[in-house]
């Protein structure tokens, strides 16, 4: 397995010297494993490596590019899509804007649900760097909608499996969290999650994707198993054995 590694040290708010891990690559797409804390795509109030500062550079000693297709929150771990030419990124956001890739995440919330799967609809207003659950009237408002199984009770909380069906910025956060079930360290919607100490950043993990090949018009499938952090967490949770898809 290809490892780009990131020279950034450990510490709260920072990508730690986990390597950024290549899950699949051919000569149109790369799918990454991103480390938790680290960005998707560079910031403008940053100087901290992203996934894609840190692929383009490799990819660049090939005489290759790196285009962004989707992006995962930076406290989110997990599969991350790029393309290699413009076509080819083209032709995989046509697909996102369809929202017909599959984009399975496992997240650690808060509590036990009363149902063992549902689905979730909400709408989201903008507001600064913060999503607000609005009503379907507001005309700035966002349709936002999932589908969720639990796989495991645990103590005090839950591990569920999230299938994304729109795909909008923070959302899954949000709308567990507006059901009373925020994932867990999910700081940014939930300031008591500043108590938390057993993981320092959201328990949130994009564990699956599949999409169509821009080229060959194949299914791709990619798993990613969760970090060790994440794991270590439900370990305490009471979850014994490792997750995997």
């Amino acid at each position: 397995m290809k490892q780009i590694r990131s020279k950034i040290g450990r510490g709260l708010g920072k990508p730690d010297r986990r390597q950024l891990r290549v899950l699949y690559q051919d000569d149109a797409v790369v799918v990454l494993n991103k480390p938790a804390k680290m960005l998707a795509v560079p910031a403008d109030d940053s100087d901290l490596p992203s996934a894609l500062s840190l692929l383009a550079a490799e990819l660049q000693s090939r005489r290759q590019r790196a285009f962004v297709v989707h992006r995962i929150d930076r406290l989110t771990s997990g599969i991350l899509l790029f393309a290699k030419t413009w076509p080819d990124r083209e032709a995989l956001v046509r697909q996102f804007i369809e929202h017909t890739p599959v984009r399975e995440y496992l997240a650690a919330v808060r509590g036990h649900l009363s149902l063992e799967e549902g689905t979730l609809v909400h709408y989201f207003r903008q507001e600064g760097m913060f999503q607000k659950v609005t009503t379907e009237t507001d005309r700035k408002a966002v349709r936002a909608e999932l589908r969720y199984t639990v796989e495991q009770r645990l103590k005090g909380a839950s591990l569920v499996r999230v299938s994304l069906v729109t795909g909008l910025q923070n959302q899954i956060r949000v709308q567990f969290s507006a059901i009373g079930h925020p994932v867990i360290g999910d700081r940014k919607y939930n300031p008591a999650e500043k108590q938390e100490r057993r993981i320092t950043r959201v328990a949130l993990h994009a564990a699956h994707l599949e999409f169509i090949h821009p080229r060959s018009g194949e299914s791709v499938s990619v798993d990613c198993e969760p970090p060790p952090d994440f794991q270590a967490l439900l370990q305490q949770l009471g979850l014994p054995a490792s997750i995997r898809r």
